[in-house]
């Protein structure tokens, strides 16, 4: 005698529809790029990331129509498409806003006022790890190393770096944005949506009239140890906490002393590495 899937409480539900189709005007519009940007390479698979890119620009996440768009254009199954979309933090997988305001909470960040920054942003956004705000104009999260250590606490927002934030700082950032008030990040052009973000990502040069020319460079702090291996010595000393005394002169090297912290908190906060009420997993295909 046999079980019945039913009987036996397995669901083997319906299969998943097809990707919707791009419109025709849409998809005419994205082939013309993608084969601008597949002759830059001699083997047309290499540009799947750049594709992805584009595709992003144009629904501002990576869609399975996106995908398949990515597939068709390069002669790959959806299957090596979606395993390289899910690999990068970069392409998102589901809505997001104009704004993906990141805050590194990795250590040195973390201990220097992440983990303040990004707990004070939940707070006054409403809203969680991987949310975004009801305007539909800030994601949050807090992300891994953004290789700007010597600029802690930093906060990116699509891409770009605003260094050395404080809580009063970025609150007053998201507000910015959130109004549509002009934002210049610290080391680079000013803000761009981000789906023009992901344009420029994709290779395609940035149209706005002085963008380029506002592009960033490396900070001072970045550039001490070239100086030094140039050879150009400078006195040794210590930056003094912020909102403390005036950093001492170049000529006396500050020695702090054991109950004195350089951090701008007394001491670590609890790490948000999994922020438990919002945990950043692996989210849903569509339709699932």
């Amino acid at each position: 005698m046999t079980t019945s899937s039913s009987e036996r409480g397995v669901s083997l539900g319906m299969p998943e529809l097809p990707a919707p189709a791009y419109p025709d005007d849409v998809r005419a519009r994205l082939e013309a790029d993608a084969r601008e940007v597949i002759a830059r390479y001699p083997d047309s698979r290499s540009a799947l990331l750049p594709l992805l890119h584009l595709v992003q620009s144009q629904e501002g996440h990576v869609t399975r129509t996106g995908m398949q768009f990515c597939a068709d254009m390069l002669g790959l199954t959806t299957a090596e498409v979606t395993a390289v979309a899910t690999f990068y933090t970069m392409y998102r997988r589901r809505p997001s806003g104009d704004y993906q305001v990141g805050v590194c909470t990795n250590t040195l960040c973390a201990v220097m006022g992440g983990d303040a920054i990004f707990e004070t942003l939940q707070e006054h956004l409403g809203v969680g790890n991987g949310e975004t705000t009801d305007d539909g104009k800030v994601t949050l999260e807090h992300i891994e190393c953004n290789a700007a250590c010597d600029f802690a606490p930093v906060v990116m927002v699509n891409w770009e770096f605003f260094d050395n934030q404080t809580p009063a700082s970025a609150t007053r950032l998201v507000d910015d944005l959130r109004a549509d008030r002009p934002v210049q990040p610290t080391r680079g052009a000013r803000l761009c949506t981000f789906k023009e973000t992901a344009r420029i990502l994709a290779g395609f040069p940035d149209e706005r009239p002085g963008a380029v020319e506002e592009g960033g460079s490396a900070g001072p702090a970045s550039l001490v140890g070239l100086r030094l291996a140039r050879g150009e010595d400078a006195p040794a000393r210590v930056v003094h906490p912020r909102g403390g005394p005036q950093e001492a002169p170049q000529d006396t090297v500050h020695e702090p002393s054991p109950a004195e912290h350089l951090s701008s908190h007394d001491a670590p906060q609890e790490t948000s590495a999994s922020d438990p009420a919002h945990p950043a997993g692996p989210t849903a295909e569509e339709g699932e």
